[in-house]
Parts: C-alpha cells; structure tokens; sequence
C-alpha cells in the first residue's frame, strides 16, 4: 500500500503543457507583484510631492460652560508665502487658528477669508520656508483613477487613504443651504479631522478638497473640486470674501447631441440642464425653464456647472445680461439681470 501524502494540497499537478500548476501560480504571483509594486510606487510617489504642504489645524471659537470650544481638521498651503486652504466648517468663525507643519512646527493662522457657500476658507500662515501644493484640473479627472486623501483624522496627523474617483458631478447641499455642484466621490476613507485635507492624483496635484463623509455609509465620501477650489481661494485672497451674481437655477453638467451641435452650429458638445428654478428669481423673470440647457452668457460659452458659476461674478449684480438657451428645435435669447446672492444657488 502506498504511502498517504501528508500534504495532498500542495502536490504539483501537470496541466497537460509539461508545466506544473505551481508554475503557473508563481508566474501569476509575480505579474501581480509587478501591479501592486506599480500601484505602491504611484501611491508613495504621490504622496512625497503632496503631503509636505499638507497641515494639521486646530481652532478656537469662544467659550462655552465647559470651557473654550475647539475644533481640528485639515488644510494644505497653495502658495510659497503661506496662503492655506481648509474648509470653512474647520476655521469659519474661528477666534484662534494654529496650524501645525509636516516639520513639526506650530504657527499661528490667520483667517483671510471665508466662503460658506462653497465651504472654503483661506488661512494665512505665519512661517516661512513653506511647501506648497499644486491645483491640477479637476475637468481631467476621471472616474476610476487613483484618489489619495491625506490628512489628520482624530488628530492622526498625515494620515493618507487611498482608493478611487467613485463618481464625478454629485452634488450636495453646504450648510448655508446653497447647492454645490460638480463634487467630486471618492471611496478614498475620510474621517472627522480629514476635512479640508487634499484628495490628490496618482501625480500629487490637488484635484479636490476633502469636505464630507456619508457616516451611515463605508466609502462614501466626498471632495470640492479643484478648479471651484480654486475660483474661490482666488476671490477670498484678493477681496476676503467671494460676491455672487445669483441667477436662481439649479443644474447639472449634460452633453449636448450631435445633431443638435450641427444643427446650430455649436462649438461646444456639453451645456448646463436647468432642473430647478425658483419662483421669484431672476431666472423666473427671463423666462428660463427646467430643461432648458444653457449655452451661453454674457456672449461666453457654458460648457459646464464650473463654466457659469465662473460668469456669475460679483461685477454682474443688477445688470441686464443675455443667456442663451436650447429649447427643444430652439435656440433661444433671454434677457436675465441677475441680483447678489444671498447663500441661495446659482
């Protein structure tokens, strides 16, 4: 009687081409070691070029019955002389800001402006030999890619969680009650202490500003986009606050069809769907109506969400403005005067 294999699992099994099974299981575990080795290297690459502008902030905003009220999150300079971008629910209102750098150093933070609408705010940095961030073009991003958040969940300074872009386009409401558009899902895990931490690509530059987490949830979490990011840190460093022309619409990116881009000759494939507008608006008044798809304004092209909030600027208020719709077979001229907003959407 021949003897019992002891170990009848690991036997060597022939597939019928003088290779064995073990074989082909250590060609495949090394093809695989290749992609993580690949994956590990974008990753840790990424995060050496973004995390030494990335900050640990902690706030202090008054006193309660039980002592001084105090807040943390998460921020990241923009620019070589200390400007810090971080949520406006981390260091609105904020009496005291401290700022913690990658070097170990503390230094004070002062607040440049704040954008509630947008959730964003712009804390000025009172040290030198700063490292900053790049904003790379969040119109690039594309759903799949590789999305690294860092940050300081429950004070866990430079905490980085990697996964991918879970969606573009969402939209979610600020806590002034104002929609924000074009946010950016990620299953990359965000914690209490994340906010206002980048949400960066496999290269290092800053697509979104980590904002919020679905808590219920596992991997749902979500970013500003960058190029909003951007507008309104532009408009905080240079007036210390962001001026909107509202118009009273709700929207969302849509492409266009290619017959109708022929038929009237566009130059664009994609616009804004109006899906709301509000009754005593400026865009009630003018005319627009849910459906209609915004082409134009101002005699500018709005190929997307990013595109009219752009146009929508303070210097707009109280003047008569020309938008241009599509409308079933119809292009459509319409005369908006748009007026300031006040938290509402666009």
């Amino acid at each position: 009687m021949a003897p019992r294999d002891p170990f009848p699992v690991l036997r060597l099994v022939e597939d019928g081409t003088g290779h064995s099974a073990g074989q082909g299981a250590h060609a495949t575990s090394s093809s695989d070691r290749v992609l993580l080795d690949a994956y590990s290297s974008a990753v840790s690459g990424a995060v050496e070029r973004a995390s030494p502008a990335v900050a640990h902030v902690r706030v202090g905003r008054g006193r309660s019955r039980r002592g001084p009220r105090e807040g943390a999150g998460s921020g990241f300079v923009v620019t070589p002389d200390g400007y810090m971008v971080t949520n406006s629910h981390v260091a609105g209102g904020a009496d005291a800001i401290e700022v913690t750098l990658p070097d170990g150093r503390v230094a004070a933070g002062e607040s440049v402006g704040d954008d509630p609408d947008s959730d964003l705010a712009v804390v000025k940095v009172a040290a030198s030999g700063l490292a900053y961030a790049q904003l790379a073009d969040s119109t690039r991003v594309r759903v799949g890619q590789i999305a690294i958040a860092i940050g300081s969940p429950y004070g866990f300074e430079h905490t980085v969680t990697a996964g991918i872009v879970s969606a573009l386009g969402r939209s979610m409401r600020s806590r002034t009650g104002r929609l924000l558009d074009n946010i950016i899902q990620t299953d990359a895990a965000l914690n209490p202490g994340n906010s206002g931490g980048p949400l960066v690509d496999s290269s290092g530059g800053v697509i979104g500003v980590n904002t919020a987490m679905v808590l219920s949830a596992q991997g749902i979490c979500f970013a500003i986009a960058s190029n909003t990011a951007e507008r309104v840190v532009v408009a905080l460093i240079r007036d210390g606050r962001v001026r909107r022309a509202y118009l009273g619409v709700g929207g969302q990116d849509a492409p266009i069809a290619r017959r109708v881009v022929r038929h009237f000759g566009l130059e664009q494939e994609s616009a804004v769907r109006v899906s709301s507008v509000e009754r005593d608006s400026p865009a009630s008044s003018a005319g627009i109506r849910v459906g209609d798809l915004i082409i134009g304004f101002g005699g500018a092209a709005v190929n997307c969400v990013d595109d009219l909030h752009r146009l929508l600027t303070g210097g707009l208020i109280g003047d008569g403005v020309e938008i241009a719709v599509l409308r079933g077979s119809q292009r459509i001229l319409l005369r908006v005067t748009p007026r300031e907003s006040g938290g509402a959407d666009r």
